[in-house]
């Protein structure tokens, strides 16, 4: 999957197996529907060994690329002179066990989460990996972590990630415990449907989303049960991507392989309207739902669904090719999809 995202330096893409800095030029220029019609400028790119699975900004000028092959590389992004490099690189940081001294062995890293200095990675493998940039080797390892693959990982606190998998678990790893079990498992009821996405409110650290192969959006308070306490309806076809607004968190993003990007809004109360409306070109659909709540504290987390409602928006609704991935930042949204191209929204809240 190509992964955009956003920086104060700009967007990051991939193709080709290449990783690419761009400058989205002068996004004042957006046009009614808040995208930017103008050409984007290459910065820089450097080649990349496998697919890109995902990867996430260290800091301002390093970039953490997790590979197909199983290697994880940090780029540097020169801003002086408009170049990359590698940094560093673990080489098969994962790989299956019986291949593990061949040159065919790595498993695919699948998800990758920063924070600085420390990096986690998760993998086809069911690995997990502890990383600090400036160190050579791994801080830890979880060997079978996981005895199917680990689709995606996030932090819920300094010291403590949760991961999501291939047989619909949620789990909790806390990184300053020495056994490697996980100190939490959730489960989807019923079919182990798997989850590909995961994350975390941004302020309120027991609230997970998550998303996965059926393209429910499943809402978890981590401090009670082990199941969801919401599950929507949400996308035809696997949910590639979730992300709370990062400032903005009663605002959230999903997009699927159905070719579709939705904007889930619980900021307010919205009063009774039709199942559906056309504004803008946008579709937008009021969904009755155990998602809203006056109080911000309870906005993803209401268990009355007579009491409000969610406003959903479809971003893209004659969009048909797969929407591979997204990140938010302020007003501005951006999401790669399979046409091969970046696409850039800047106004979000207009």
């Amino acid at each position: 999957l190509s992964k955009p995202f956003l920086s104060k330096c700009g967007v990051v893409s991939v193709q080709d197996n290449r990783v690419s800095i761009w400058s989205a030029g002068d996004l004042g220029n957006a046009g009614l529907s808040g995208e930017y019609h103008g050409e984007p400028h290459l910065l820089c790119d450097i080649q990349h060994n496998g697919d890109v699975m995902d990867m996430q900004f260290l800091d301002q000028e390093r970039i953490v690329v997790a590979s197909s092959t199983g290697t994880v590389t940090i780029f540097r992004h020169h801003q002086n002179n408009q170049t990359l490099s590698a940094n560093h690189r673990w080489e098969k940081a994962h790989y299956h066990h019986v291949d593990q001294d061949t040159s065919c062995g790595g498993a695919a890293c699948t998800g990758v989460v920063c924070n600085n200095p420390e990096i986690v990675t998760v993998g086809e493998d069911g690995r997990i990996n502890l990383f600090r940039a400036d160190q050579k080797d791994a801080v830890r390892t979880i060997d079978n972590a996981d005895s199917s693959t680990l689709h995606a990982v996030t932090f819920l606190r300094t010291t403590e990630i949760l991961t999501v998998n291939s047989i619909g678990q949620l789990k909790i790893w806390d990184l300053r415990q020495q056994r490697n079990e996980p100190s939490q498992i959730f489960s989807l009821a019923g079919d182990r449907v798997p989850l590909h996405c995961v994350d975390r409110h941004p302020n309120q650290q027991h609230i997970v989303a998550t998303g996965g192969q059926d393209g429910m959006l499943s809402i978890w308070d981590i401090r009670q049960g082990t199941m969801p306490v919401s599950l929507l309806n949400a996308h035809e076809a696997e949910m590639w991507e979730v992300h709370f607004h990062p400032s903005d968190p009663d605002h959230l993003f999903t997009c699927s392989e159905d070719g579709s990007l939705w904007h889930w809004d619980t900021s307010t109360s919205v009063s009774e309207k039709p199942s559906f409306l056309h504004q803008g070109g946008r579709s937008t659909a009021y969904l009755s739902h155990s998602t809203i709540n006056q109080s911000v504290v309870s906005a993803w987390l209401s268990n009355d669904p007579t009491k409000d409602r969610m406003e959903i928006t479809n971003l893209i609704p004659n969009q048909t090719l797969s929407v591979n991935s997204l990140d938010v930042l302020g007003p501005c949204l951006v999401y790669g999809t399979d046409a091969e191209a970046i696409y850039v929204n800047r106004q979000l809240f207009a």
